[in-house]
C-alpha cells in the first residue's frame, strides 16, 4: 500500500509518502507560512521527487485536530478532496497523538500541547506504557486546568510540542521535578508517524469521506463572538 500523510494542524507543515511500510519521502517545516498556499505545493514536490503518481495512492492519513482552526480545516479539506477524486479512504488521527508518538520509549505520561492563545492550549496526555491510551482527553484547556488534571496522576510527565517552551516556567512551578521536557528534535509532527498510527486503525470505505469531519475541540473565534453577541442582544431585549 502507498499512503500519503498530511499534517497542517498547527504552524508546522508535515507531509510524507510511505510505501509498504517504508518512508519514501518526507518533508517537515516550521515556517510561519499560510498552509493554504504551502501544503499542496509540498505534496506535489513529494509526487515529483518520488515519481509516484497520485493515482497510485491507496489511502490518505490526515491530522484531524485539535489545533489551529484554519490549519486543521486546510489539511482535512485537502485530504478529502484528493481522496474523493482518487476514490480512496481517508483516516484521521489526533494531531496530539501524532506528537506523542515522537517519544515512543517514555514509559510514563506524555503530554502534547499546542498554543491556543490567551494562556490556553490544545492538549492531551497519553500513557506511554499502554499504546498511547488517553489519560487526559484531547481538548482545549487553560494551563491551570491542564496542570490540575496532570498533577493527580502522580507520574512523571514528558511535554512535547514546539509551543511547550512558552509555558515551561508555569509547568515547572506546578509539577516540579515530575515535569520533563522532550528534546527539541521531537517537537515537530512527522507525517510518517501519522501514517503509522493511521495504519493501526480500521480502513474506512472510500464512500465515508463525506462523513469525515475535523476535531476542533473549540468553536471558531468568529462563531464564539457571534454567540456572545446573540446572548448580549437577548439580554438587552429582555430589559
Amino acid at each position: 500500500m502507498i499512503w500519503l500523510g498530511i499534517d497542517t494542524s498547527n504552524t508546522p507543515l508535515a507531509v510524507a509518502i510511505v510505501k509498504d511500510g517504508q518512508i519514501v519521502a518526507e518533508e517537515v517545516s516550521n515556517i510561519k507560512l499560510n498552509h493554504s498556499g504551502g501544503a499542496m505545493p509540498a505534496i506535489e514536490r513529494l509526487f515529483s521527487r518520488t515519481k509516484i503518481a497520485p493515482a497510485e495512492l491507496s489511502a490518505i492519513a490526515v491530522s484531524e485536530g485539535p489545533g489551529s482552526y484554519t490549519g486543521v480545516r486546510i489539511g482535512v479539506t485537502l485530504a478529502k478532496t484528493l481522496a474523493w477524486t482518487l476514490k480512496i479512504p481517508v483516516v484521521g488521527v489526533s494531531s496530539l497523538k501524532v506528537l506523542a508518538a515522537n517519544v515512543p520509549y517514555f514509559p510514563e505520561i506524555i503530554c502534547s500541547l499546542m498554543d491556543a492563545r490567551r494562556k490556553n492550549v490544545y492538549a492531551g496526555a497519553f500513557d506511554g506504557s499502554n499504546h498511547l491510551e488517553n489519560v487526559v482527553e484531547d481538548g482545549h484547556y487553560s494551563m491551570e486546568d491542564l496542570l490540575s488534571r496532570l498533577k493527580p496522576l502522580n507520574k512523571e510527565v514528558l511535554f512535547v510540542g514546539h509551543d511547550v517552551e512558552q509555558f515551561w516556567e508555569t509547568i515547572q512551578e506546578s509539577l516540579g521535578e515530575m515535569a520533563i521536557r522532550a528534546p527539541f528534535t521531537c517537537d515537530l509532527p512527522h507525517a510518517s508517524q501519522l501514517i503509522a498510527l493511521a495504519q493501526q486503525l480500521p480502513l474506512p470505505s472510500p464512500e465515508d469521506v463525506h462523513q469525515f469531519v475535523p476535531t476542533y475541540k473549540r468553536i471558531a473565534e468568529a462563531e464564539a463572538n457571534w454567540i456572545k453577541d446573540q446572548k448580549a442582544k437577548k439580554q438587552n431585549d429582555s430589559l
